[in-house]
């Protein structure tokens, strides 16, 4: 039996968004008191599904990691990732604050510009660049209406071993392709899932305990900065030593103007992690730590496969 990692909320707690990096993870650590909840058991887009499954369910908290993360898609979809990203949060928060228990959050450092080099802090005021941003900022907004007892977890650059993400990109093009091009202009965090996962439980655990709970915005993401470019070379690295691959490709920089993709990134992810430290004493550990984690489980599934 893994250790319950909260203790003191009595009841189970609904997981929205299981068959994503976060979702998965936090279903994981939370085992037996998790309620997963799947795309196929309650479509966020209909944010009125949502109310009714809360109704039924009658958790004891809520989780939500559930999020419209086609960032260059939403461009289109503007509407519909707002659906899914602001209106259904917005009633998961209301069922919350109604009943009076935990609800947790996540969203991006999309909601900032990424101007200059300074981490941002929480109290930076976001100016979104693409339609996913938007979608973010208006969740954000929603919650802070409705109040009651939220988190709402800012993060960055999410990857894990199995889901699709930069991560598998990247082992995958390593086995297609001798050179690779890959964004060298914009900095951030890594952070892997499984960490993020488990320093939300952690923040949530203390939030339950606490005097007075302290709703608001915290930013949760791995320690350490890099670009893209520095990642893609640090899964190659690593995927070599561990014998994953058997070459790897060269990795050249390139501006995110040349890279063209229809949402405009920020170029400065960072994210100060200070309020989180004060608030509840959480650091999650380095991207790096994160990294050899996830190459970990893809050195054993290779060798079982074999």
């Amino acid at each position: 039996m893994m250790p319950d990692p909260c203790p003191s909320i009595e009841g189970k707690v609904a997981v929205f968004g299981i068959g994503g990096q976060v979702g998965s993870a936090l279903t994981l650590a939370l085992g037996e008191k998790a309620i997963p909840l799947s795309r196929e058991a309650v479509d966020l887009s209909e944010p009125l599904k949502v109310s009714e499954m809360l109704f039924a369910l009658k958790p004891a908290a809520v989780i939500n990691a559930a999020a419209y993360t086609a960032v260059d898609k939403a461009e289109q979809e503007e509407a519909l990732a707002t659906a899914i990203n602001a209106d259904s949060p917005a009633i998961m928060a209301d069922y919350c604050s109604t009943h009076n228990i935990p609800f947790l959050h996540y969203s991006t450092d999309y909601v900032f510009n990424g101007e200059g080099d300074r981490p941002w802090v929480e109290s930076d005021t976001p100016a979104p660049l693409s339609a996913y941003g938007r979608s973010k900022l208006a969740g954000e907004r929603k919650l802070a209406e409705i109040g009651g007892k939220h988190l709402i977890l800012r993060t960055s650059w999410v990857f894990d071993a199995f889901h699709t993400n930069f991560f598998n990109t990247m082992l995958r093009l390593g086995r297609e392709r001798e050179e690779i091009a890959v964004v060298g202009d914009q900095f951030g965090a890594p952070t892997y899932g499984p960490h993020l996962a488990g320093g939300s439980l952690a923040a949530l655990e203390r939030a339950v305990r606490m005097d007075q709970f302290p709703t608001g915005v915290y930013h949760m993401a791995a320690e350490g900065v890099t670009t893209w470019k520095d990642f893609a070379e640090a899964i190659f690295e690593g995927a070599l030593e561990s014998g994953i691959l058997k070459s790897a490709p060269v990795v050249r920089a390139i501006t995110s103007e040349e890279f063209g993709a229809p949402a405009v990134r920020p170029k400065n992810s960072r994210l100060s992690m200070e309020k989180l430290k004060w608030v509840f004493g959480i650091a999650l550990p380095d991207w790096r730590d994160g990294l050899t984690h996830a190459l970990e489980i893809k050195r054993e599934a290779a060798r079982h496969a074999h």
